[in-house]
């Protein structure tokens, strides 16, 4: 999944408490102004009703329900959720968004994350573990832990089985499907989404830590936290023609194409895991450029269809409290924020058209699943966040990130 690495909560308190001091010592420093005059204007006030109308829960069914992605057209979304008999993990869906029919991706078996349709056909692609004959004791073994309250903090583990799988229509099945594998290499290969012309893939993979010698260290470090090795990768649709983008320690994941196609947008953590930010590059890797320094978790980009701004997710104002905002894509101006609810609000992505939004959030979600995450949609106000983007002043650099 497109998500940030566990990190521990004394790790992160000692961070906001030293991003705190460091903000009250520069407050201390900075002049007092002479006057009103003097002063810098401030940034309108917004709620999040200026840019979000009609909120509805989306999905009800499953333990929990999340990062949805439109088809081309707009007329379906392709999400991921918990809710298959005997199989505690997710699987992939397709939800026609008119008549409201759900039909499953993915075989049911094993692990899956991030799915996305292909331009131009019915394709989806998905990443999943169900090939790994041991699928079916991981399903039980977690089964097991949650009957008898052993459950976990919700960690994504990233698989070394998770491979890039794609269901393509006109099969030899009897439901005109089948399933294509697009990776087989040892390691964690996901987060892939399409090119808008549908003729290439970018890709998460930690494939490297798995393709020679590994120092003591480095042994170590894969056993604590096999994110720390995941990398940009770009290949053809069929899966050949890989090309690694990035070569940067820590976590490099969640890329998508520019509407475009002239640029990948992505998220970069910090190499201790502790701060992430939103980057952009073109397609071949060159030029990446830093378009975010907002000292905190910031992750899961998208690019509103007009190609002026970006959506995404940061926990700026609490480690557990991550709100949606947008930004311009050249990362000139301070981010804008759009939602104002408790809890958790991320993986924002607008409709085709930009005029809906749909993102994962806990806010008051109710069903099968009730305090978990699923999915909701509202009316995108994409007038009022071209304003906002306008009256918002230049970026800052974050006193956490910036400091020594």
């Amino acid at each position: 999944m497109r998500r940030n690495p566990a990190v521990t909560l004394v790790a992160v308190a000692a961070l906001l408490v030293f991003a705190a001091s460091a903000a009250a010592q520069e407050k201390a420093a900075a002049p007092v102004a002479d006057s009103a005059a003097d002063a810098p204007a401030a940034a309108p006030a917004y709620t999040e009703s200026d840019f979000l109308t009609g909120v509805r829960q989306l999905t009800y069914e499953g333990r929990r329900a999340g990062e949805g992605y439109f088809s081309p057209d707009g007329t379906q979304l392709v999400f991921q959720s918990e809710r298959e008999a005997g199989n505690p993990f997710f699987q992939i869906y397709v939800l026609d968004l008119e008549t409201g029919d759900t039909r499953p991706v993915s075989p049911g078996m094993g692990k899956t994350t991030c799915a996305f349709f292909r331009p131009g056909t019915g394709d989806v692609l998905f990443a999943s573990t169900h090939h790994d004959p041991k699928s079916a004791d991981y399903q039980r073994q977690e089964l097991e832990d949650r009957a008898a309250g052993r459950e976990k903090r919700y960690s994504w583990d990233y698989d070394p089985e998770m491979d890039l799988w794609v269901e393509e229509q006109n099969g030899a099945e009897d439901d005109g499907r089948h399933l294509v594998r697009l990776t087989d290499e040892r390691g964690y290969d996901a987060e892939g989404s399409y090119s808008p012309d549908g003729q290439w893939i970018v890709f998460t993979s930690n494939r490297s830590a798995y393709e020679g010698e590994l120092s003591a260290d480095e042994q170590a470090k894969l056993q604590v936290d096999p994110s720390y090795f995941a990398e940009i990768y770009r290949m053809r649709a069929d899966g050949s023609a890989v090309q690694r983008l990035t070569r940067t320690p820590g976590y490099d994941g969640g890329p998508f194409f520019f509407p475009d196609g002239s640029r990948v947008i992505w998220r970069r953590f910090t190499e201790d895991g502790l701060l992430a930010d939103v980057w952009s590059m073109k397609p071949d890797g060159s030029d990446q450029r830093r378009l975010t320094d907002f000292g905190s978790m910031s992750w899961a980009p998208y690019v509103h269809p007009s190609g002026k701004y970006l959506f995404f997710a940061s926990n700026k104002l609490g480690f557990e409290n991550f709100e949606i905002f947008i930004v311009d894509v050249e990362g000139e101006k301070e981010p804008v924020r759009v939602t104002y609810t408790d809890g958790f609000d991320g993986l924002p992505v607008p409709s085709p058209d930009g005029d809906t939004l749909v993102w994962t959030s806990t806010r008051k979600a109710t069903g099968s699943g009730r305090g978990q995450g699923q999915l909701f949609i509202g009316h995108w106000n994409h007038p009022k966040a071209l304003e906002a983007l306008a009256a918002a002043p230049p970026r800052q650099a974050a006193a956490a990130a910036a400091a020594p």
